[in-house]
């Protein structure tokens, strides 16, 4: 018994604001091109060369989050939303490759200072730019993460860690203008490669996480706090539970054991009273898949439905929901739960 609910709502955020995403990227290279015309800074060239891959990185993710948006099909029964996954990991290996490059160029200007000129102007520039960057990049991870989007999270924290780089370019940038010494530019340029490619190891491990459909223990664990304050008495076992992410689409599955005296009527009832509590407080798109199991005599013992006229022993305690034992494909005894 399956119950499919959800809107396009969120998807149709995301492609909106990641279309901001591109046009912000390619403002802010050009701002960042013109800063560099004006101080030959190596610091603020390596800026600019990761902004290349940030515009290249936006469209990469404008066009996962179209296909993730795309109905499901003959060929793709789950949708699409797996290939922001794909997006998000090629975004991280960019930026990870930019972190590279910028740390070669910083050794090569380490061995070969290139004079400076307009400081100031650079520095009003980049400063503009960072502003922007952090400004968007922080509305992007919200949007994400609200949206369970996880390329459009991507982008958001490509922007917000090249807003930390700038920012120490910039402060780079004004030591420099105080002591003139030129292989600061340099320095600046190292520390801030290590960031970058951080950022995009932790983007690669994550979308790789989401690819071969890892458990997700804090997504588990507040599904099952959810399920366990909104418990009723005829919920007797939770079991089997299982959640995957596909884009801003969560599957999940479960076994949830009833009074096995129910009808099909009064089954379904209660999986639809579940299945309102999971979108009222998630509010994205969910498939809920829930597989009802009648209970056995074992199970009076943590069954606490004392209208129950087919009793065969007393009820002992409460077998209280966790993310380890909800995670386990067999029905539950006080036994066993003692045992956890």
């Amino acid at each position: 018994m399956s119950k499919i609910v959800g809107v396009n709502t969120e998807v149709k955020e995301n492609l909106k604001f990641q279309k901001i995403i591109v046009f912000v990227g390619i403002l802010l290279f050009i701002i960042k091109v013109i800063a560099w015309y004006f101080t030959n800074s190596v610091a603020i060239l390596t800026d600019t060369l990761e902004s290349i891959v940030n515009i290249i990185t936006s469209f990469v993710g404008l066009y996962s989050l179209y296909l993730s948006s795309l109905p499901k099909d003959e060929n793709h029964p789950y949708g699409h939303g797996k290939v922001e996954f794909i997006s998000a990991a090629v975004e991280g290996m960019l930026i990870a490759v930019a972190g590279i490059l910028i740390v070669f160029e910083a050794i090569s200007n380490f061995r070969h200072p290139h004079p400076m000129g307009r400081l100031d102007i650079g520095i009003y520039l980049i400063t503009a730019t960072a502003l922007i960057n952090y400004l968007v990049g922080s509305i992007a991870v919200k949007k994400g993460k609200t949206n369970k989007s996880l390329a459009l999270e991507a982008s958001g924290k490509h922007l917000k860690s090249d807003t930390y780089s700038t920012l120490g370019i910039i402060l780079g940038l004004i030591v420099i203008s105080f002591t003139k010494i030129l292989w600061l530019d340099s320095l600046v340029a190292l520390i801030f490669a290590g960031i970058i490619f951080y950022t995009g190891f932790k983007i690669i491990k994550d979308s790789i996480s989401g690819i071969m459909d890892e458990a997700d223990n804090h997504l588990i664990d507040e599904f099952v706090t959810l399920v366990q304050a909104k418990r009723k008495n005829q919920w007797i076992d939770l079991h089997n539970l299982r959640i995957i992410k596909y884009g801003s689409t969560l599957h999940m599955d479960c076994h949830l054991t009833l009074p096995y005296y129910y009808t099909v009527d009064a089954a379904h009832d209660e999986i639809e009273e579940l299945d309102e509590i999971v979108n009222e407080h998630f509010g994205t798109k969910v498939e809920l898949f829930i597989h009802t199991d009648p209970c056995q005599p074992y199970s009076c013992e943590i069954c606490s439905l004392s209208e129950c006229p087919v009793r065969k022993s007393d009820f002992v305690a409460t077998w209280t929901w966790d993310i380890k034992n909800v995670s386990q494909n067999q029905k539950h005894n006080l036994n066993i739960s003692l045992n956890y």
